[in-house]
């Protein structure tokens, strides 16, 4: 069995309580299933497969149990401890109240090259790898206008969480 985090995209208390969406999970049989914070992150082990697999497996089950589908993006638990372990935001200067995210990407970025960072109103696109864009924002009045920049750069094929809750579900 291998460990995975589902992070799922549009999830809050108000649209998906976690118990259900817990037992939604082992339903798919996926087992020793853990659902963290309340906005749609899922730990689960399951027989090792192919990412995009798991992510079907997780979407069908869910219109199934749950009657809606939230887009799903898997990542295996080893990869999250070792983006963690490795500091991505440690070569860069940002400023003391600016929130580290990791935004990740359903697919790999095949748009046009970007010049990083990309800035708009405190918020910065800083680094690329893969699937996982690293964006640092710094908490504004017109709320999380940094959104509006990963769409703007990604689509909607993405779904965002801060470094304290990448790190909490990789230990998951």
């Amino acid at each position: 069995m291998q460990r995975y985090v589902a992070f799922l995209r549009g999830v809050s208390p108000m649209n998906c309580k976690m118990p259900e969406l817990k037992r939604c999970f082992e339903a798919a049989g996926f087992v020793d299933v853990k659902t963290l914070l309340s906005s749609g992150n899922v730990a689960f082990s399951a027989e090792p497969q192919a990412v995009p697999a798991l992510e079907r497996i997780a979407e069908e089950a869910m219109e199934k149990h749950l009657g809606k589908r939230f887009m799903t993006i898997v990542r295996p638990s080893s990869f999250l401890q070792s983006l963690v372990e490795r500091a991505p935001f440690s070569e860069f200067a940002l400023p003391a109240n600016a929130k580290p995210v990791v935004t990740f990407l359903l697919r790999p970025y095949a748009g046009e090259e970007l010049m990083l960072p990309l800035e708009h109103e405190q918020a910065a696109i800083l680094k690329l790898e893969g699937t996982e864009a690293f964006c640092a924002y710094v908490p504004h009045e017109k709320g999380p206008v940094f959104m509006a920049l990963l769409e703007k750069t990604f689509g909607k094929q993405i779904t965002t969480r801060t470094l304290d809750t990448v790190r909490k579900c990789a230990a998951a």
